[in-house]
């Protein structure tokens, strides 16, 4: 594991790698984080513990504002210029690059992928309406990613519960590379509650398994 720091038009960014085990990886994950917290989210560290061994490199994004310390998220676009600039580093190992991010992170992820080459999206936690806020869809975001896209949502998620999702993300849909996978019981931030018939530990390997499974399908490609 390194650290790198990256400088953007939105201030210092930094990379913490997590490199592929196996030598040159099969693919790079980039993963940025929401607007509530950083890289120290359950689902990033464990994608960043379980992919490594299997020969993807993890990529752990911290946007400008966090690694400046301060506790409220800039606009949309501010975040967008800082995933931006910091493409060109993450593209450094060669390999295709699967932008992603968890909540905000993964919004920016399906703005920013088409024009950047990302060669696919992976969202956590995809915040598709605010709480209570249905009719405020952010669902154009995701569809208009124009890559392979895979959503990792909780069941009980208030910004979405995967029922809410597009067609095109559910079940046995036709969306050309879209696909969804849930984590039962799992909440914004894929917490599970205790009175839940599977644990905490289970939840994750949901979420490791299912993305592990997505990208080596997409490395065979």
């Amino acid at each position: 594991m390194t650290a790198e720091t990256v400088p953007t038009p939105a201030g210092d960014a930094r990379i913490t790698w997590h490199p592929a085990s196996t030598g040159r990886p099969r693919l790079v994950l980039a993963l940025g984080h929401g607007a509530g917290g950083g890289i120290e989210a359950r689902d990033l560290r464990a994608l960043a513990a379980a992919l490594p061994p299997l020969g993807f490199t993890v990529a752990l994004v911290e946007q400008p504002w966090r690694v400046a310390g301060k506790k409220v998220a800039p606009a949309p676009k501010t975040l967008d210029t800082g995933w931006r600039a910091l493409w060109p580093a993450l593209a450094g190992p060669g390999a295709p690059v699967v932008a992603g991010g968890r909540s905000a992170g993964a919004r920016v992820a399906c703005r920013t992928a088409r024009e950047l080459g990302a060669y696919a999206v992976l969202a956590l936690s995809f915040p598709l309406h605010p709480p209570g806020r249905p009719e405020k869809s952010r669902a154009a975001e995701l569809l208009g990613s124009g890559v392979p896209t895979l959503v990792v949502q909780g069941g009980n998620d208030p910004f979405g519960k995967p029922a809410e999702f597009p067609a095109e993300f559910r079940a046995g849909a036709t969306g050309e590379g879209r696909e969804l996978v849930e984590v039962a019981y799992g909440d914004h931030g894929f917490a599970v509650p205790k009175r839940a018939p599977l644990g905490q530990d289970e939840a994750l390997e949901r979420i490791t398994g299912g993305v592990a499974g997505w990208l080596a399908a997409l490395g065979d490609h």
